[in-house]
């Protein structure tokens, strides 16, 4: 497309900008480097201050670097077009380059073709994978104008800010400060805090640099005042000299302002060309001269004439690819605005026809059918619905902006009611998509309030989906569904639990079919803030509707809600036998049948996890992500994705939980829930605490930014973000505060604590009072945790336990006890596949079982085995701690001797007789002692030392001579 070409205002001499583009060159060649250095350039300033102008001579001269140059510009009136400006960019990379890339189809929305189905976070990573591939070689992409962008570009622009691309790639992005969105605002912000962003602010240029540049033909005294009118914005002053050298006389200049200044040129304009000059305002990035004779009714030969005269005049401008635009934004939209309103509505409408003719994508016909329609059009209304749901998937701000351009035009007459409620329906879900749960719930709400004039007893379509039939059936329960997980979403649990039982008992009541759907996203409510034995009796309700019915989609679901309840709760024997009856049917039944399922199977493998499923609850969560994505089924993404974080962190694969935890991350940002990010950010937070070495800032900051997210909030996802911030703070050295963090999130008794987790969770307690010498406490927490886990009987909750336990004698002075503790500890581990907590207690065991008295070969075999498993697992955390306890370990390993230190003055006396060559009768009667006492002294010298004979025993003391007298 490569509309910018026409407008960059090339023809001008750079001005006063020397200083910007030599730190632009130093960007450019720092993104070569190997650390890239910063990946994104903040290039800011008002409306023609030049950075247009300062931007193409950053890519002449990198082109002439030999790098690839791409250039895209958002434009004022087409904001709903997906993508506008990414697409305008990529049409200038190479065929040949967008051939060797393997997921071209994935890219297919931003590259102006017909769209496959996807979720637009997968597209945001392919775009970030085609950057990459196009940034084998040095590469710039420059996006002007971006305060103009469509939502769907800020949202890709966001991900590529916070995550950049690993290649030889600057992006510049170019904006008016004041005109910028905030969301675009933030996220550059947010760049510019983590290094990847660098700012420059293009200020008003210098009195003598512009005379001298851009008037040196003028009197100096005439060139000076018209720089103070133009207070050195260079697009101002040049249209001054321009108007100047027209015969303008100085005293009006230095009083008119530039949009005047600027119409002023079109005043000589023949009839003729001021239309044609109009017409390429309306059409943007679709003035190419192919569109020019439909719309204006002229031929070639005429048109030819005028744009002839309109280019030497230097309104227009000609891009390489033919495309015509107006010398720059700012006339763009004084003569856009000065079109008479009829007019603009023709010259739309004939722009629609002609795109329409030629096939263009629907998207791009949309944008000129919305602006042509003046009244209700049922062909200009089905391109609009048509391009929303192309849209809906990869762009739902676009999807639900022109689904409320139809709902505006679409008569209030009762034939139309049913396809009313359901476009409203799918505009709410476009809206909660894009971040706008407010107004979503705020619009189902008023869906939910009309009377229901096709009967509000359905079978069969009240599924969480939304679907519905052409006439309306089945749009009530679905909106009302719909509406309780915005409010959910909210953190308005109260309300969604109200809203959902007034519908169950309102009269007439819900058909059987409808009261399921209701009941499953009731029992939803829990344990994110709803206690599940409130809603158990409903959950078992909708469970035996479902069987009724025979509907075993349904089943499942209901089941899948009662495993979690329960494991949530501790009750693992019924959790278990909720999520064995599960997953036997989900396993059971085909995809297509599964679409409606995807948060059951998301609830599925929670449970399945917290009961330490893990091979179970993966496939059910890999599952639920294909059928999510393909089916657009965008809010549920993130609890997939985290409950597979979640198993890789038990299990130590740790990069890829965090990469997991970054994907939700970005898909819970778009959809603007606090409550969802609060959870996200705790579990990456609990991957990064794992992943980052010690002394690593990250995972404590991530926690941080988990509990700020989660606010005041007192409910599971809250609790979760404070237990990682006690857990982050432990590990970086901080008990107190750790203590403090768990304090809080457990509340009163720590109920807050999630009860099937409450082990791991009191294990941070009594770590950190150990740590500050509160041993009471630590005594009672860690009999606590016993307790607990023997009830949950999960081996990791049992090897939490156990290391709690172990901290107990370890401080009273029994080293034998605490190594044994982390031993079974470690085997409990390893018994449900947690390599990670495997390899902790492993770590945390071997410098004890090294020094113990017993075989000290043993500490020495827990931590090869414990630094293996941590470092296959990517778990840094653990490898930082195994280089810390190394010494301490090869020194017991290579010194078995140091077991001398544990005997007692008699077992030393019976070690050194032993050393000297005599028999055990010859010892007994040396000191008085029986042969029976004498060889129950030798067998503890032997277990003490590690040692096995009394030749070993003379040996260690033979070599250890320093030990064979150690202090008492």
């Amino acid at each position: 497309m490569a509309t910018d070409r026409a407008a960059d205002g090339d023809r001008t001499p750079l001005v006063g900008r020397a200083a910007e583009l030599e730190r632009l060159e130093r960007l450019l060649d720092g993104s070569a480097r190997a650390d890239h250095g910063p990946a994104v350039v903040d290039l800011t300033g008002d409306a023609g201050i030049g950075k247009s102008r300062l931007v193409h001579e950053l890519c002449v001269r990198a082109e002439r670097r030999g790098s690839t140059v791409l250039r895209g510009r958002a434009t004022e009136y087409e904001r709903h077009i997906p993508f506008q400006p990414f697409t305008d960019a990529l049409a200038d990379l190479d065929p040949a380059v967008l051939a060797t890339f393997p997921a071209a189809a994935e890219v297919a929305p931003v590259l102006g073709a017909t769209p496959r189905l996807a979720d637009r976070f997968s597209l945001h990573r392919a775009i970030a994978a085609l950057l990459a591939h196009v940034g084998a070689s040095p590469t710039v992409l420059v996006l002007d104008d971006m305060h103009w962008a469509d939502a769907a570009s800020l949202e890709l622009l966001d991900h590529l800010v916070r995550h950049p691309v690993r290649a030889p790639v600057l992006l510049v992005v170019a904006r008016r400060a004041r005109q910028t969105p905030a969301p675009l605002a933030a996220a550059l912000a947010r760049g510019a805090d983590t290094g990847a962003v660098r700012r420059i602010e293009l200020g008003p240029l210098r009195e003598r640099e512009s005379v001298e540049g851009l008037a040196p033909d003028l009197p100096r005294t005439e060139a000076a005042e018209l720089f103070a009118a133009s207070e050195g914005n260079p697009l101002y002053l040049l249209t001054l000299l321009h108007a100047h050298r027209e015969g303008a006389p100085l005293s009006r200049l230095s009083t008119t302002g530039l949009g005047a200044l600027l119409l002023d040129e079109l005043t000589p304009l023949t009839p003729a060309q001021l239309r044609v000059t109009e017409v390429v305002a309306a059409l943007g990035a679709h003035a190419t001269t192919s569109m020019l004779g439909p719309v204006t009714g002229r031929d070639d030969a005429e048109l030819a004439d005028d744009l002839a005269a309109l280019v030497r005049r230097d309104l227009l401008r000609t891009g390489p690819d033919g495309r015509l635009a107006l010398r720059h934004p700012v006339l763009r939209s004084l003569v856009h605005e000065s079109i008479a309103p009829w007019l603009r509505t023709r010259i739309h409408g004939l722009a629609a026809a002609e795109l329409t003719r030629v096939g263009a994508p629907v998207a791009e016909r949309a944008h000129h059918a919305e602006r042509s329609l003046t009244g209700w059009d049922p062909p200009t209304a089905a391109v609009l619905i048509e391009a929303a749901e192309q849209a809906a998937h990869t762009a739902p701000a676009s999807c639900a902006h022109w689904l409320d351009v139809v709902l505006r035009h679409l008569p209030h007459t009762p034939e139309h009611a049913p396809r009313r409620q359901t476009l409203t329906l799918t505009r709410a879900r476009a809206l909660g998509a894009c971040g706008q749960l407010r107004e979503s719930r705020d619009l189902l709400h008023t869906l939910i309030a009309r009377p229901d004039r096709t009967g509000a007893a359905h079978h069969g379509s009240g599924t969480a989906d939304g679907s519905g039939t052409a006439d309306g059936s089945g749009v009530r329960t679905a909106a009302v569904v719909l509406c309780a997980v915005m409010e959910r979403h909210l953190g308005r649990y109260s309300e969604a639990v109200a809203l959902l039982r007034r519908e169950l008992h309102r009269s007439p009541g819900p058909s059987p079919a409808d009261a399921v759907a209701l009941g499953l996203e009731l029992g939803s409510s829990a344990p994110h803030d709803t206690s599940y034995p409130t809603v158990r009796a409903d959950v078992a309700r909708t469970l035996s509707t479902a069987r009724d019915l025979g509907d075993e989609a349904a089943e499942a679901c209901a089941l899948a809600v009662a495993a979690l309840g329960e494991a949530y709760e501790g009750d693992m024997a019924a959790a278990g036998g909720y999520a064995h009856q599960a997953g036997a049917l989900v396993d059971s039944l085909p995809d297509d049948d599964l679409t409606g399922l995807c948060e059951p199977l998301a609830r599925l493998g929670w449970a399945e996890a917290f009961l330490e499923r893990f091979a179970d609850a993966e496939r059910h969560a890999d599952r639920g992500l294909a059928i999510a994505r393909r089916s657009g089924q965008l809010y549920l993404l993130p609890h997939l994705l985290l409950c597979k974080a979640h198993i890789r962190i038990q299990v130590c694969r740790l990069p890829s939980a965090v990469e997991l935890s970054e994907e939700a991350e970005d898909i819970a940002r778009g959809i603007g829930s606090d409550e969802l990010l609060a959870f996200v950010l705790g579990t990456k937070a609990h991957a990064l605490i794992a992943a980052c070495p010690p002394g690593d800032p990250r995972p404590l900051a991530m926690a941080e930014a988990a509990v700020a997210a989660a606010g005041l909030g007192g409910n599971w996802w809250a609790s979760i973000a404070w237990c990682m911030l006690g857990y982050a703070a432990l590990v970086g050295g901080d008990p107190d505060r750790a203590r403090d963090a768990l304090l809080h999130a457990g509340g009163a008794g720590l109920h807050g604590l999630q009860p099937s987790m409450r082990p791991l969770f009191l294990e941070i307690l009594v770590t950190a009072a150990v740590a500050t010498g509160d041993h009471d406490a630590a005594d009672a927490w860690a009999e606590r945790a016993r307790k607990e886990a023997e009830q949950l009987d999960l081996p990791i909750q049992r090897a939490s336990a156990l290391r709690s336990a172990a901290h107990i004698p370890l401080g009273q002075g029994d080293p034998n006890a605490a190594a044994e503790l982390f031993a079974a500890a470690a085997a409990e581990s390893a018994r449900s596949g947690a390599a990670f907590w495997e390899a902790y207690s492993l770590l945390l065991g071997a410098p004890v079982l090294a020094t113990a008295p017993t075989d000290p070969r043993r500490g020495a075999a827990a931590w090869h085995r414990g630094q293996r498993l941590a470092a296959a697992g990517g778990a840094h955390m653990l490898t930082g701690l195994a280089e810390l306890i190394q010494p301490e370990v090869t020194r017991a390993a290579g010194a078995p001797g140091r077991g001398l230190a544990t005997l007692t003055a008699r077992e030393r006396e019976v070690a050194e007789l032993v050393a000297q060559g005599l028999t055990s009768p010859a010892i007994a009667e040396r000191l008085s002692l029986s042969h029976r006492t004498v060889e129950t002294h030798l067998s503890r010298v032997y277990r003490k030392t590690g040692v096995s004979s009394r030749a070993a025993l003379a040996t260690l003391l033979t070599r250890r001579p320093d030990a064979r007298f150690p202090p008492p």
